[in-house]
């Protein structure tokens, strides 16, 4: 949970590096707090509506993902830079299938040992 406050704390901060740890930790309670806003959107009747097809998310929802959109972009490119890639890299998971794939290992990739051109190591300052 420190971690994903931590990020939360360094909202828009896209220099420097980010842990394999704060990283995953964030992804973890990201999931768990947007299923708990689908539950309380389901709770509250503020699911959206399409006619047919009941969604399983609303109001609370959309306002939850546009609080942590751009603290979990910062993140994944602070992710990048721990092993060494650009945060511009993030931009390949536009590429169907082999893009998120190549992402997921990239961020599953233990960071550069000590100091890259992105910052110290993150590992050696805790």
């Amino acid at each position: 949970m420190n971690e994903y406050l931590s990020v939360l704390r360094n909202y828009a901060g896209f220099s420097g590096r980010a842990r394999r740890k704060e990283y995953w930790m964030f992804v973890l309670f990201n999931i768990i707090f947007s299923i708990g806003a689908m539950i309380l959107d389901k709770i509250l009747g503020t699911q959206f509506d399409t006619g047919t097809l009941a969604m399983p998310y609303g109001y609370v929802y959309l306002l939850y993902c546009l609080f942590v959109f751009i603290p979990g972009f910062a993140v994944g490119v602070r992710r990048l830079h721990d092993v060494g890639k650009s945060g511009w890299f993030f931009l390949i998971a536009l590429i169907p299938l082999i893009g998120a794939i190549w992402l997921l290992v990239v961020m599953l990739t233990e960071g550069t040992v000590g100091e890259n051109k992105y910052g110290p190591d993150p590992k050696a300052i805790s």
